[in-house]
């Protein structure tokens, strides 16, 4: 996973979404949720078949900023734990909490390869 640490960070990863969509965690380090649900995106990670689509994670609480511009570009209500699949600068799919998992995540992507 790629940490984001400033808002310039995250605009430039926006900006190339057009050529390759990629995961976003919000995550927050105070979170016995978030925990959990860093722990399945680690394990998807570590099992997925593809390589080229990025996984980006922001902690929340850490860049409040970064976090925030996220809510206001994507036009999603901030949760945390939450997981975001962007593409040409548009949430295609979004989950937050006890719904982020390994299986569920493998999912979406392979049905986004179908489209």
């Amino acid at each position: 996973m790629i940490e984001l640490n400033s808002v310039e960070e995250w605009k430039g990863i926006l900006d190339r979404s057009d050529n390759q969509p990629f995961w976003l965690l919000k995550h927050s380090t105070a979170c016995m949720i978030s925990a959990r649900a860093y722990r399945q995106v680690e394990g998807y990670m570590k099992i997925r078949k593809s390589k080229e689509m990025d996984m980006y994670v922001v902690k929340v609480i850490e860049e409040r900023q970064t976090s925030n511009q996220i809510e206001t570009d994507m036009n999603v209500k901030h949760a945390s734990p939450q997981l975001l699949l962007i593409r040409n600068k548009e949430v295609l799919w979004e989950t937050s909490h006890w719904n982020i998992t390994k299986k569920r995540m493998k999912k979406v992507y392979e049905d986004m390869l179908m489209d």
